[in-house]
């Protein structure tokens, strides 16, 4: 048995642990609490990548900081700012194909 999967497994069985509350149809209160704290979770999480970048590249100016960590620190603002974007994207488009069902 390799290492991959060792770790493979493990990561998959706390994935599934982690939905499964979603996809359970009885507890849906439970399922909507806990979408919502994700969607929370996942908004402070994007805010505190911004909060970085700005702090990293105040440090710079200020001589405080390494030119390094700010590129570190604004690649992953960019790449937090692009997935903001498509899952944006992707709503938008999920709602537009629901306005536009026969009713």
């Amino acid at each position: 048995m390799d290492i991959s999967s060792r770790i493979a497994a493990p990561l998959a069985a706390q994935a599934y642990a982690k939905a499964r509350p979603a996809m359970d149809t009885e507890g849906a209160e439970t399922g909507a609490a806990s979408t919502a704290g994700a969607f929370t979770s996942l908004g402070n999480a994007f805010v505190d990548t911004l909060r970085r970048g700005e702090d990293s590249a105040r440090g710079v100016l200020t001589g405080g900081a390494d030119a390094h960590s700010l590129v570190e620190a604004l690649a992953a603002s960019q790449l937090a700012v692009e997935t903001a974007v498509t899952v944006r994207d992707k709503v938008v488009e999920a709602y537009q194909e629901i306005l536009r069902m026969p009713v």
